[in-house]
Order: structure tokens, then C-alpha cells, then sequence
């Protein structure tokens, strides 16, 4: 009997024992393709040399040093290696080790933000339905994933839920994507307004919708209206990028593709690439000063901040990607992957949708094609689909509740940056397969 404490107590899971490239090996040696990148964090593989190397050498020379007495040399380079490459204005960066972490900073970063320019009634946070921002509390009040946040609900702050940017079950037959955008994001407006400007601090977004809604990319256009919504009514916009960021949509922040520039950002996954656990909130200048001309002390923080050797292991991993163009790789193998996809999937009856961006792709499940008719929840074609595939050697991300947090099955697809053609066609071939057992 095992000690551990497993997600799932009525699951007997393998034993992973090695890891080759896009591959996972358990103990009875059978290779699982890595389609998923576990969750979107496997962005260089399991077996990458110049990471481990770095994680190695670092550990030779230093492995902790806790930052309420120093800074190090990994965490510095990491920062300006971030921020060199980051959106406009951004120029700070703050460690954690995840990304429910991250998210958790960012929201107290906004709120005391306000608090030291005189403004400590902006309490409230505005964020989307069917989003996902991490577990903990603080995380999990602002997201908008039902099935995730139900048990818990009664020890959640009070946020706001608006309106995903989800044109395939929201955008109206009348409405062209400018006409959807703008709706959309006028809700936003719309939400400030109830609540009194006066009394809003941040809303929170993913610019490609990871989890909960299995790769949904919002329309041209409307990350430009909620820039100027925020803008209007001087409220914050954090950009969670934790799961679609570093590389993942084919940029190395994802809202580089959306053209606007937020206040926070967000970042963890690929950071690390699951060879140490690293996640990261970036700010502004501007809410950087005011912190640091005021109080001069950000009031939160953890015991593993800025950890040398995690952030040795993603600068390492960040260089990695920078120097062996694998932005462009992702760019050229998301093409063939959604190619390949719709060329076998796009036909098929109980495929509705197949969107995203880069190595960052989802399907959504439909039990009838053209009334886009999802399947009953109590069927669970999303767990169907997460056994089928695993049996055939393939991980990949299925969930339930994409439309509302009870209806609606998707799978997410986000494999290594490093995936070949050939290993295009194996993930394929075992999604066929999954779907075969699935829809029968």
C-alpha cells in the first residue's frame, strides 16, 4: 500500500521511471508520447542536456539562498533575460514556484498597488467565466472553473464573472468577429460600472484560454477593448499566461499575438519546463515605483522565492529556446498539427471545433455536429477519452464543463516545442485511436 496522497484514490497509476525526449517510460517500459506536455509544462521534453546540465552546476555551487537576507545570480539573469524579451513597460519580476502562486501575487500586488496611491476602496476583481487562474484560494475565487471552484465556494473572495471570448458557442450568427469582440468585451465596461469604478482594481484574463475551455484564442480585436476599457477606468490588466505563455502559442509571451500590453503578467509552466517548479508575476514600472517610493516592501512572499537553482534551470531553459529558434519550430509544427488535425478530424461527427494556436490546441467534443449538442455530462466522454488514450501510450488533457462548467467535453493538445513530423503523426494517429474507443 502506497503512502502517497494520489489525486485520484481510485487510480492505480504507473510508475514513471524515465524520461526520452517527448517520451515518458514507466516501470514495465511502455513509452507514453507526451501530447500534453503533462499540463502544458513539458515545453523541451523530459531529457533536454543544457537544462540538466545547468540545474546540475548549480546545485554544485549553490541550491538555496533564502531572499529576505540575499538575491543570486540565477535569479538575476533570469529577470533581465525575461523582461528583455517581455511587452513594453514591463520590467520587474517577482518568483515563485508555480503559477497558482503567481496569480496569488499579482492579485495582491493590484490591491496593495492601489492601497499606497490612495485608492484602498478598489477591492474588486472582474474576471471571465470558464477561465482557470491556479487552486489556491485566491486563484481559484477569480477563475471561472465551476467544476474546480464548487466545494470550495463558500471560502471564496467575491469576484466577477463576464463573458469569455468563446466564438464557437457565443458568437451570434448576425455578428461578424468585430461585432463579437466588441460585445464582449463591452461586458467588462459594463460589469465596472455596476460595481462603481471607484471600487474595481484588476481584471484578469488568459489570452488563450487553457484548462477550462481547451485552447480558446480570443477573436481580433478585443484584447484591444479591454485594454481601453482599463485604461478608462484606471483598472489593472493582469494577463495569465501561465499555462499559454513562454513559447507555447508560438510567441514568447502569448499576448505578444494580441498586441496588448498589460500591467501583470503572469508566467509559469514552460518557465520551468518541469525541470524544477518556477513560476513568475512580471509588473510594470509604474506599479513598481509606486511600491517601492512608498512602503518600499511588497507585504507577501514565500519561503522558496527566487530559488537559484529552479531559476538557473529556467534560464537555461529560456536560452534554450531562444537559441535553437524553437519560437519558429512551434510556429511551423503548430501549422503542421492543426493541419493534420483538421485533415482527420474536421469531418469527423463528434469533433465540433478544433482551435488554437501554436503547440497550444484543443478539441472540443459534440455528440451532434451541426447543433454543436454536447454530450450528457453524466457520460463523462472526456474521462472516456483521457483512459482510451493513455491505453494506446498517449497523455493528453481532456476536461469536462467547457460550456458551462457541467456541459461540454474538450481535449487539450500541447506537446514539446521539439515534436517531429513523424511524432506529429503518432499523436495523431493515438488521438484516432482514443477517438475510436470514445465515439463508438
Amino acid at each position: 500500500m502506497s503512502n502517497v496522497f494520489p489525486r485520484n484514490m481510485n487510480t492505480s497509476y504507473p510508475v514513471a521511471v524515465t524520461g526520452d525526449g517527448c517520451y515518458i517510460i514507466d516501470s514495465d517500459g511502455k513509452r507514453y508520447f507526451d501530447g500534453s506536455g503533462g499540463a502544458a509544462v513539458s515545453s523541451l521534453g523530459h531529457s533536454h542536456p543544457s537544462v540538466i546540465n545547468a540545474i546540475k552546476s548549480q546545485v554544485d555551487q549553490l541550491a538555496f539562498a533564502h531572499t529576505g537576507f540575499f538575491t543570486s545570480a540565477p535569479a538575476e539573469k533570469l529577470a533581465s533575460l525575461l523582461v528583455d524579451h517581455a511587452p513594453e513597460r514591463i520590467e520587474h519580476v517577482y518568483f515563485v514556484s508555480g503559477g497558482s502562486e503567481a496569480v496569488e501575487a499579482a492579485l495582491k500586488l493590484a490591491r496593495q498597488y492601489f492601497v499606497e496611491i490612495g485608492q484602498s476602496a478598489r477591492r474588486n476583481v472582474i474576471t471571465r467565466r470558464q477561465s482557470y487562474h491556479g487552486n489556491t484560494l485566491g486563484a481559484l475565487a477569480a477563475g471561472g472553473n465551476q467544476l474546480r471552484r464548487q466545494i470550495y465556494n463558500p471560502l471564496l473572495i467575491e469576484t466577477s464573472h463576464v463573458a469569455p471570448c468563446y466564438a464557437y458557442r457565443e458568437m451570434l450568427d448576425r455578428e461578424d468577429e468585430i461585432a463579437f469582440a466588441r460585445r464582449v468585451a463591452n461586458e467588462l465596461e459594463v460589469e465596472i460600472l455596476r460595481l462603481g469604478p471607484e471600487s474595481v482594481m484588476a481584471f484578469i484574463a488568459e489570452p488563450v484560454v487553457g484548462a477550462t475551455l481547451g485552447a480558446v484564442p480570443a477573436v481580433d480585436g478585443y484584447f484591444a477593448h479591454i485594454r481601453e476599457i482599463c485604461d478608462r477606468y484606471d483598472v489593472l490588466l493582469i494577463l495569465d499566461e501561465v499555462m499559454c505563455g513562454m513559447g507555447r502559442t508560438g510567441y514568447m509571451y502569448a499576448c505578444e499575438m494580441d498586441g496588448v500590453q498589460p500591467d501583470i503578467i503572469t508566467i509559469a509552466k514552460g518557465l520551468g519546463a518541469g525541470y524544477q517548479p518556477l513560476g513568475a508575476m512580471l509588473c510594470s514600472s509604474t506599479i513598481y515605483q509606486v511600491i517601492k517610493m512608498g512602503s518600499g516592501f511588497f507585504q507577501h512572499g514565500h519561503t522558496y522565492l527566487g530559488h537559484p537553482t529552479a531559476c538557473a534551470g529556467a534560464h537555461a531553459v529560456v536560452n534554450t529556446i531562444l537559441d535553437e529558434n524553437l519560437i519558429g519550430h512551434v510556429k511551423d509544427k503548430g501549422h503542421k498539427l492543426m493541419e493534420e488535425l483538421t485533415e482527420r478530424f474536421s469531418n469527423h461527427p463528434n469533433i465540433g471545433d478544433i482551435r488554437g494556436r501554436g503547440l497550444f490546441i484543443g478539441m472540443e467534443f459534440v455528440a451532434h455536429r451541426e447543433s454543436k449538442a454536447p454530450f450528457d455530462p453524466e457520460e463523462a466522454r472526456y474521462k472516456v477519452f483521457k483512459a482510451a488514450a493513455f491505453d494506446a501510450g498517449l497523455i493528453c488533457y481532456p476536461m469536462g464543463g467547457t460550456i458551462d462548467g457541467s456541459r461540454g467535453d474538450h481535449v487539450l493538445i500541447a506537446p514539446p516545442f521539439i515534436i517531429s513530423d513523424d511524432q506529429i503523426g503518432e499523436l495523431c494517429d493515438k488521438l484516432e485511436v482514443a477517438a475510436a474507443k470514445t465515439f463508438c
